[in-house]
């Protein structure tokens, strides 16, 4: 199981939260405000775009590495926009984001069955030690088979949810009124992720995970599978 970078939880949680106003926040008032004085919505989707497109960059330039999945997302928003631009197609446009949700739904779909589930990597800088989870993550998962189940149990979740979450997003960018799509996708997100994490919280609770003096992890000492 590969470990991320270390951080502190206040200084994750506070990246994370800019990137939430910089990802959604930003280009929804954007779009908004554009349409307010009388912007075409083509041109307001296309503004709220830059605005992300120009977020990923700045992370880019603060990271200095460029990961295959990273790639690939950049390759897709590109590509997605640039179609866009040539079909001045306002509805495809509007789908956009739906692409980038269904290849992270793939991505969390595939981490659950390697050493590496992404719901594990990105939870752990916040939980390891912390909470009533144990620490030394790396140990725990070659001793203990359940610690792994639960990570794969809900990376997939967060796969299929994210999958579903595409689907519903291509369905609005092509039915409903095209100024009503930009907020029902964000309500969309927030919904979405609330509903993952909560359900990942009562399962770590449910299966004992989250509490180490649980017999959760009361088991014999197995390699890893």
């Amino acid at each position: 199981m590969k470990r991320p970078a270390e951080r502190g939880p206040a200084q994750l949680l506070l990246l994370r939260g800019l990137r939430v106003a910089g990802a959604v926040l930003l280009p929804l008032a954007l779009f908004y405000g554009l349409r307010t004085v009388g912007v075409s919505a083509y041109l307001a989707l296309l503004a709220g775009t830059a605005v992300s497109l120009a977020g990923t960059a700045v992370d880019l330039v603060r990271r200095r590495t460029i990961g295959p999945a990273t790639a690939f997302v950049i390759t897709l928003m590109v590509f997605s926009t640039g179609v866009s631009l040539i079909a001045g197609d306002v509805r495809f446009l509007l789908a956009r984001g739906a692409w980038a949700t269904g290849l992270a739904g793939t991505w969390f779909l595939v981490s659950a069955f390697t050493r590496s589930p992404l719901v594990c990597v990105f939870s752990r800088p916040l939980l390891e030690g912390r909470f009533g989870w144990p620490g030394d993550w790396d140990a725990v998962w070659e001793r203990v088979p359940r610690f792994r189940r639960v990570w794969r149990v809900t990376s997939v979740a967060w796969g299929l949810a994210l999958i579903f979450d595409c689907v519903l997003r291509i369905f609005m960018a092509y039915t409903l009124p095209v100024d009503s799509v930009p907020s029902l996708s964000a309500a969309l997100s927030a919904l979405t992720t609330v509903v993952l994490i909560t359900f990942a919280n009562v399962y770590y609770q449910v299966t004992g995970a989250a509490r180490k003096w649980s017999r959760f992890y009361a088991v014999p000492e197995t390699p890893a599978q």
